[in-house]
């Protein structure tokens, strides 16, 4: 009689053992709350990301660690020629000395200065939650950079001065969102996690495709949560 009692304990354990079995494999997979990021603000060192007045207090209190350390050479490198175009272009119509050396300034003002901005905007892509490192960063980087371009070239005579400048805030505009973007993800970065500038070119088809499309995924995305939200209101 006790042998019959305990095999059918036995019995009732393992089919009971078999439910849990297939319900722990028919249970989806939730990441922790902490991997799941924004699509602008992913990033993919996994580190917990600081708030804006922290980064700030990083520039004030150790700017050797943050700013001459971290001086963004990449940025330094792809914004001096880029921005040199611009002020050339910019200058074409008042002859080609004029545009030459308004492109020989900005190619050695921003040589020097952009390393500094690329170290800012990599500080910033720390920064948490996303939309005010960028609004800081859209703030900072003209006041900072700006003021000094409009001193430099006005003192050296660029001719078209108002349509340069107002062509390279409108750069900065763009180019602070996206290398906010890309340094999220670990492109365009000289301090941990960085890779070659070859490979980060390499990645940029990509990047600037995602970055492209990041507004109109939000919109959809919004747009479907709205969906479901009438659809259970509806129900």
């Amino acid at each position: 009689m006790q042998s019959a009692t305990k095999l059918e304990a036995s019995s009732d354990t393992l089919r009971a053992g078999k439910v849990r079995a297939v319900s722990n494999r028919a249970m989806p997979y939730l990441p922790p709350r902490s991997a799941v990021e924004s699509s602008f603000g992913a990033q993919v060192s996994g580190k917990t990301g600081v708030s804006v007045g922290q980064v700030l207090l990083r520039f004030v209190r150790e700017p050797g660690k943050y700013l001459l350390v971290r001086w963004n050479w990449k940025s330094a490198l792809m914004s001096s020629l880029f921005r040199a175009a611009i002020f050339f272009f910019a200058n074409l119509t008042a002859g080609l000395p004029a545009a030459m050396a308004a492109m020989s300034t900005e190619l050695i003002f921003r040589g020097i200065t952009s390393g500094f901005y690329g170290a800012l905007t990599e500080g910033f892509s720390d920064a948490e939650p996303a939309w005010a490192a960028a609004l800081a960063a859209m703030v900072v980087l003209p006041l900072t950079g700006h003021s000094m371009e409009l001193a430099v070239h006005w003192l050296r005579g660029t001719r078209n001065l108002v349509p340069s400048i107002t062509a390279s805030v409108v750069f900065t505009a763009l180019s602070t969102l996206f290398n906010l973007y890309a340094m999220k993800r670990g492109a365009l970065i000289v301090g941990a996690g960085r890779g070659s500038l070859l490979e980060d070119l390499r990645r940029m088809p990509r990047l600037v495709l995602d970055f492209i499309l990041l507004v109109p995924r939000w919109m959809l995305r919004g747009s479907g949560n709205s969906g479901l939200a009438k659809t259970g209101n509806d129900a």
